[in-house]
């Protein structure tokens, strides 16, 4: 491969909502930049950039994936990333990769969910953007409906550059507002087309959108305003000018046509990458650190090497990859690195480009490039890679905390000992995903983005690493407290002929201030018992306590007072006074007003508007407590508290009511009562779970 400049770089992300057309558009510029020899589809299960096999079942994509085009003696280095808001997380990484997103839009359902996620994602890392409306072949198209979707999410700066020729079964080709011509499309996705005249039935519909252009072009330059007010028009040198630096100050974003499936408008678009992205270079300056302290990384060949690893992929046998953007500075593939996240170094395992899953050898990786190497022993996803001797740190890759969470049981003994391994990979590649043991309940929980996640991450275990597990809803982790005093004695006296056992204690027993958890007093004077039992008192106090009186659940927030009791010169022993104080322990549990407590967490809900009655109501009805609500951008915020018990549905049900739009947040919060109606309920659970048996209820 030809070795570029940087100023002969473009990084692009193809962002946008879920099957908007960004793979089928990554394969039609593969195709018409040479990479490909044909033009393949989604629909194939052939495409580069959606090649693991959890894609090409469900014709989504769950990955970003990373493919190189030349095109007019540039590299532009594309990622097509994910939309399904499961794998938004992906998106994001991706965007800390690129210098610039192309936000592809379904011209028939013209803004979703998905697109308004990543504009707000190009805003937060102020990324400049181009916008193409996509499927402009499909039934019951409008391209003005589309056009107009696009300025009511996100404003009047998103303007048409280029006008669709036909509509549905008819469109043919796209007019260049600022070149003025019309280029003609064969319909056999070749991507052949000729430039011709606009048609004349157009020319009135493209010369307003071309007065439109001009004018916003022109108002962010005074230069170009005071020419155009002079002469009535700018020249198509001036327009290109104009528009390329309003892309890059975010002042404009350009939309564009095409239809990916029939390779209509693609290679225009390409030219627009080009032609009005920016290149690396023309970047402004990262905020990141060096020597620990905060300061701008320069973006240039002669700085010293500094790279952010942005994704890592597990692949069946190369082992770890790291996909890394180079900020500055160069790296040869056979180069020792720092790791400054983790302060270690790392020997690069070679350098190579990605096309899809292909790996292409690359020499020196250079300022502005997207690299991939291998076998990097400790870094992860997130972390910042350096030439030895600086220490130059990007801001981490915030990821999203998981939103639902599943128990999961291993389906055999064999399929319990590979787990762990293959958790762990998993873990590496998705750094969303987690996968551990709950201390509480002992049981293996699985969480994610959302149900399709969990789904995903277990076919993952299955097809990947053989491991084979079923989903269930995970348990909640309740306890059981006291609300009120009580005295006991737990007395153990056992004769057997030889060497009996005694252990007596008193124990008084009160309550605690929630989150205190257990304390334990040794009150006992005169040597009613001696102090070489009093550890096995306590320590018969604490076993006990894994297991209440009322669904044996754990016992919390409660002090026990040993005041008195009484021992055996020869009968008394550890044991003995282990069972005496378990005894007194139930026995002052029942008579100290027993409840259970159940986890309230925080729960903050992003909405479109128009939702949040019915959320709000269906938060009511899962025994939630109003907290706020915010705004932020479109989305408004709704605060609650709700008992993690009625938030196992959450999800589907928050989908269902916005049509995917809204997401939501959850944090543990702190214990509360739960409602004496519900105490059988739990109980006749704890019983069908074996935790307890039908007498102790």
């Amino acid at each position: 491969m030809k070795d570029y400049a940087p100023d002969a770089i473009r990084n692009v992300a193809l962002v946008g909502h879920g099957s908007s057309g960004k793979t089928s558009l990554a394969a039609a510029f593969l195709f018409n930049t040479g990479a490909t020899s044909r033009l393949t589809k989604v629909e194939s299960g052939n495409t580069v950039t959606d090649y693991d096999p959890e894609e090409i079942e469900r014709k989504i994509s769950i990955n970003s994936a990373v493919c190189l085009l030349e095109w007019k003696e540039h590299k532009i280095n594309l990622i097509d990333s994910p939309g399904y808001s499961n794998f938004l997380w992906d998106t994001r990484a991706s965007l800390r990769a690129v210098d610039a997103g192309a936000v592809v839009v379904d011209a028939v359902e013209g803004v979703e969910v998905g697109t308004e996620k990543v504009w707000e994602m190009l805003k937060e890392f102020n990324l400049p953007g181009i916008f193409i409306i996509n499927k402009l072949d499909r039934e019951n198209v409008d391209f003005n409906r589309a056009v107009e979707s696009i300025h009511q999410f996100f404003g009047r700066l998103a303007i048409p550059v280029q006008l669709p020729i036909g509509k549905e079964k008819d469109f043919s080709g796209v007019v260049d507002l600022i070149e003025k011509k019309a280029y003609v499309f064969e319909k056999n996705e070749s991507g052949k087309f000729k430039e011709e005249e606009i048609p004349s039935e157009m020319k009135e519909a493209a010369e307003k959108r071309l007065e439109e252009l001009t004018e916003m072009i022109a108002e962010n330059d005074e230069a170009l305003m005071e020419k155009y007010f002079d002469k009535g028009e700018l020249s198509p040198e001036e327009l290109r000018d104009g528009l390329r630096k309003s892309i890059l100050n975010r002042q404009l974003f350009p939309i564009l046509v095409s239809s990916a499936a029939l390779n209509i408008g693609t290679q225009p678009i390409l030219d627009s990458l080009v032609n009005y992205l920016p290149s690396p270079l023309e970047r402004e300056d990262i905020m990141g650190k060096i020597d620990g302290k905060e300061a701008s990384v320069k973006i240039a060949l002669d700085e010293p090497f500094a790279s952010l690893v942005f994704k890592t992929i597990s692949d069946p046998y190369t082992g770890r990859i790291s996909l890394m953007r180079v900020f500055s500075g160069k790296v040869n593939p056979d180069g020792t690195v720092s790791n400054t996240t983790r302060d270690i170094d790392e020997k690069l395992g070679g350098l190579f480009f990605l096309q899809g899953k292909e790996q292409i050898p690359a020499g020196q990786a250079k300022c502005g490039d997207i690299v991939a190497t291998a076998k990097l022993k400790e870094t992860v996803t997130g972390d910042s890679l350096c030439g030895k001797g600086t220490a130059t740190e990007f801001p981490s890759i915030g990821f999203p905390e998981p939103s639902i969470s599943f128990a999961i049981q291993p389906k055999t003994r064999a399929d319990e000992d590979r787990i762990s391994q293959a958790t762990h990979r998993i873990s590496e590649e998705d750094p969303t995903a987690r996968i551990e043991r709950d201390p509480e309940t002992n049981e293996l929980i699985i969480s994610g983005n959302g149900q399709l996640h969990v789904e995903i991450i277990t076919d993952r275990l299955k097809k990947r690493y053989n491991v084979d597990v079923v989903l269930k809803p995970p348990k909640i982790p309740y306890k059981e407290t006291i609300r009120g005093k009580s005295d006991v004695q737990g007395k153990y006296k056992k004769q057997t002929g030889g060497r009996g056992q005694y252990g007596d204690v008193m124990i008084k027993m009160e309550p605690l201030p929630r989150g205190t958890d257990f304390e334990f007093e040794d009150k006992i004077f005169g040597g009613a018992i001696p102090k070489n039992y009093i550890p096995s008192i306590e320590k018969g106090i604490q076993e006990a306590r894994k297991k209440g009186v009322m669904a044996g659940y754990p016992a919390v927030d409660f002090k026990a007072i040993l005041y008195d009791g009484s021992y055996h010169d020869v009968d008394s022993s550890d044991i003995a006074f282990k069972i005496a104080a378990s005894m007194a322990f139930k026995k002052g549990m029942k008579e100290a007003k027993p409840t259970i407590l159940e986890p309230i967490m925080n729960v903050e809900v992003y909405t479109p508007e128009a939702y949040m009655g019915d959320i709000m109501g269906n938060i009511n009805g899962r025994r939630g407590k109003m907290q706020g609500m915010e705004q932020k951008g479109n989305l408004r915020i709704i605060k609650a508290q709700v008992p993690m018990a009625e938030m196992l549905d959450f999800e589907p049900t928050l989908t269902s009511i916005t049509g995917g739009r809204g997401s939501f947040l959850i944090e543990f919060s702190r214990y509360e009562e739960v409602p004496a109606h519900l105490h059988q309920k739990i109980i006749n659970e704890s019983v069908k779970e074996g935790r307890i048996k039908p007498e102790e209820e």
